[in-house]
């Protein structure tokens, strides 16, 4: 094998080749390192003197399915300029790494087409999270955040046991900015303090009513913004509240067994329903029974038409006129409703101006709970975090 093999094909420069072995299956290259590269590894003088050396073995690049494994005698050198003995630097490797940096390469190129498991399976090896991790600490060991603009934060269920982690976002780029273990203000606490020294100047904040106290005490100057998916959201939980009280007050069973099955149909939008089901029909027979069930359908339906006015004075005098009407239905849960909208008016009308949406937030969050299934839940917290960090590279299928 010539010197220019060992470089172009496995990433190895100013190495000799020496001999090759085939073992169980495996490709054994030795190589060794001429007497004249030698040089210390502190000062880079070249008047060394050899003082023995052990053998390592890295893991290369594969040649077909074969694996391959390099042999090298790692010389300790005595330096007559700094006075000290060291092993030489390995060029091709990172220091108490296995493998070489070009077989790092390759599996984290496969990495973004396969799952980790897969491709400890292709390579026949197990350490190929150390290497995903290993990089992943390299990337995002410090996030600019200076730049940062309009954000967006969450808190997800991880587990069964109360686990929660939260979660930043820039909702300019996708990218998250900031993970941490726990829920509410308090878990943010180190975000703050890294936006300060950062100096960025946060314009919006689209987040849930739970982070109002602790925005407004840390970015004054933030405009708070609650978007149309969080609005009809928390609609949609007091419609289904709704079904289920007037399911408990019905006495005739054919009213029953017609609220009983459009618990989903009362959540979907129109246009989502499925004509080869009669999934209209039986929402207006449902509507048709049960007059305030019919009302606050409607009342959802109309509240969807505010973020389709033209400006933000038009949406104030829709949301006022609406939150009257919800008032005035009469129904207990939608004038417990009405009040949220009132409390909230500023932040639900400044979507207006700055129309930023949780959208990018829900699919991060679909990604996290996407990549928990399939990694059966993930013990090594850090490298949970890390791949979170990573979620805006990565494919909706979450093979990488």
């Amino acid at each position: 094998m010539s010197t220019s093999l060992l470089y172009h094909g496995f990433g190895i420069r100013g190495y000799q080749h020496v001999a090759t072995e085939y073992v169980g299956g495996e490709i054994w290259f030795s190589i060794e390192q001429p007497r004249e590269s030698l040089c210390c590894p502190l000062c880079d003088s070249a008047e060394v003197t050899r003082r023995g050396g052990e053998w390592r073995t890295f893991r290369t690049l594969p040649v077909g399915r074969r694996p391959v494994t390099v042999s090298l005698k790692l010389a300790r050198v005595g330096c007559a300029a700094c006075d000290v003995v060291r092993q030489v630097a390995i060029p091709f490797a990172d220091p108490r790494r296995t493998y070489t940096k070009s077989f790092a390469r390759y599996a984290l190129e496969l990495s973004r087409h396969m799952t980790i498991q897969d491709v400890a399976d292709h390579l026949g090896w197990d350490l190929i999270k150390d290497i995903q991790k290993t990089d992943l600490q390299r990337r995002f060991k410090k996030i600019p955040l200076k730049k940062l603009r309009q954000l967006a934060i969450d808190e997800i269920s991880i587990g069964k046991h109360g686990r929660f982690l939260t979660v930043v976002l820039d909702l300019q780029r996708g990218a998250v900015m900031f993970v941490a273990e726990g829920k509410g203000s308090s878990a943010l606490e180190p975000f703050w303090r890294r936006l300060r020294a950062a100096r960025a100047k946060i314009q919006a904040v689209d987040m849930s009513p739970a982070y109002i106290k602790a925005v407004s005490e840390h970015l004054p100057k933030a405009e708070i913004v609650f978007d149309h998916f969080l609005i009809i959201k928390l609609f949609n939980e007091k419609l289904s509240d709704l079904r289920r009280e007037l399911f408990r007050q019905a006495r005739d069973q054919e009213l029953k067994d017609v609220l009983k099955g459009t618990r989903w149909l009362l959540l979907k939008n129109p246009e989502h329903l499925d004509p080869q089901h009669n999934e209209q029909q039986r929402l207006d027979q449902a509507l048709k029974l049960n007059a305030p069930l019919a009302t606050a359908y409607y009342l959802k339906e109309d509240l969807r038409q505010l973020w389709q006015q033209p400006n933000w004075r038009a949406a104030r005098k829709f949301l006022t006129a609406w939150c009257k009407r919800a008032r005035a239905s009469g129904i207990r849960i939608l004038q417990q409703f009405a009040q949220t909208p009132r409390k909230h008016a500023r932040g639900i009308l400044n979507y207006f101006k700055f129309p930023i949406s949780t959208g990018p937030l829900e699919g991060t969050n679909n990604k996290i709970r996407t990549m928990q299934r399939q990694a059966y839940g993930f013990r090594d917290t850090e490298f949970f975090k890390l791949k979170i960090y990573a979620l805006h590279e990565t494919r909706y299928e979450l093979v990488g």
